[in-house]
């Protein structure tokens, strides 16, 4: 409960690009484009046209004010975004009928709707791994909503030293991008860890990508770096 009451209690940010939230705002545009090419190109979706993903499903796990639900919805996919916390889904439903993007929230946690049969062709766990209890029972249930050949991304924060130093005490204490206190360094995932986890859930990892800030540009960037920031591709086999 400590971890969903970090984020509700600064729900109101969530769409404030110089908010708090302003690292997931400049990183947004890295991620959605490497979801999009990784989606169309395992789905075999044209992106030349307006909505490359109708006819597929979407959830955005810890969603929370709706950062990734939106886009994905605007390219196509039916998109539910579920979160812990009442405060982050409302202003997600708030947004959503401002933008009018149709873009489906709901307050609930996974186990929920795995436990209701509930299944999806893509499902996203953007930077909530490292703030899950059980990492692996959070990953079955995860398996549990993925339909067979779908995909699952993952982007999280890895255990190393360098991490500590960056994504904790840097963009904490230093640089103050985001509340202190928002991260357990001892809850960071090691590559491999992760890797484990996401194949003893019954799911097959494709590609572990990292992902690097360029102070130059302050700007994110694709990299072969993983010690600090990272995504995780993952497919469910076929039917």
């Amino acid at each position: 409960m400590q971890e969903v009451a970090k984020f509700s209690a600064l729900a109101e940010e969530w769409w404030e690009p110089r908010g708090r939230f302003a690292p997931l705002h400049r990183l947004n545009p890295l991620r959605l484009g490497f979801i999009r090419d990784t989606a169309a190109s395992h789905f075999a979706r044209d992106l030349s046209v307006l909505i490359p993903f109708a006819g597929l499903s979407l959830v955005d796990i810890g969603c929370g004010g709706g950062l990734m639900t939106e886009p994905m919805a605007r390219q196509g996919f039916t998109s539910l975004g579920i979160d812990a916390s009442e405060e982050s889904v409302a202003i997600a439903v708030s947004h959503a009928r401002t933008t009018m993007v149709a873009a489906a929230y709901r307050c609930a946690v996974v186990e929920t709707l795995a436990a209701e049969g509930t299944t999806f062709d893509v499902v996203l766990n953007m930077e909530i791994v490292e703030h899950v209890g059980d990492l692996q029972a959070f990953l079955a249930s995860c398996s549990a909503v993925l339909k067979p050949g779908g995909l699952m991304f993952i982007a999280t924060i890895n255990r190393t030293l360098k991490a500590l130093a960056l994504a904790k005490l840097g963009a904490e204490y230093v640089l103050g991008w985001i509340p202190r206190g928002t991260h357990d360094w001892r809850k960071f995932v090691e590559p491999q860890r992760l890797s484990d986890g996401v194949e003893g859930a019954g799911l097959e990892v494709l590609k572990i990508q990292g992902v690097a800030f360029d102070p130059l540009a302050w700007n994110w960037r694709l990299s072969s770096d993983t010690d600090v920031n990272y995504m995780a591709v993952a497919a469910k086999a076929s039917a």
